[in-house]
């Protein structure tokens, strides 16, 4: 049979903290620390309750804890019933150092039902650049017999 050392309220909270930050120092949970508490040979009458309070009030921990116990969100699926029905389209730049022709954006457009994906390079991005680019080859690949990607 262990004997246990009845600790009083300042000596429970330096025994806390030496605990979960201290000698132990993996920032354990709240019941993970009243076992190492106990293992070490202490004890207080609210030693549960004042782990689960210390723990909840540990900074590091509230930012780098896991966050199982998170609510999972819904998925939001976009879904193309059929090919070329849906796009998206985006922007990437300002690309520095500019490439040799002298263009600093890329247009990137994306059918989402069959994934497939055409890209424009460009001096300036305007508005009527993406639709330009629908026009010129998305829009041609839907009419033409073989596909703009065949030519």
């Amino acid at each position: 049979m262990v004997l246990l050392r009845c600790v009083d309220e300042e000596e429970a909270k330096q025994i806390m903290i030496d605990i979960h930050e201290g000698i132990c120092g993996t920032h354990a949970n709240e019941h993970m620390m009243a076992r190492q508490i106990l293992r070490y040979g202490y004890y207080w009458t609210m030693m549960e309750s004042d782990n689960i309070k210390y723990a909840r009030e540990c900074k590091k921990c509230q930012i780098y804890m896991d966050k199982i116990h998170v609510a999972a969100s819904p998925l939001h699926v976009l879904s193309a019933p059929w090919p070329f029905s849906l796009w998206g389209m985006d922007v990437i730049g300002l690309i520095d150092p500019k490439a040799s022709n002298g263009h600093r954006f890329i247009l990137v457009a994306i059918d989402y039902f069959t994934k497939w994906i055409d890209v424009a390079s460009y001096c300036n991005c305007y508005k009527g650049s993406s639709a330009q680019v629908y026009q010129e080859r998305v829009d041609m690949s839907l009419w033409s017999p073989i596909g703009y990607y065949y030519r």
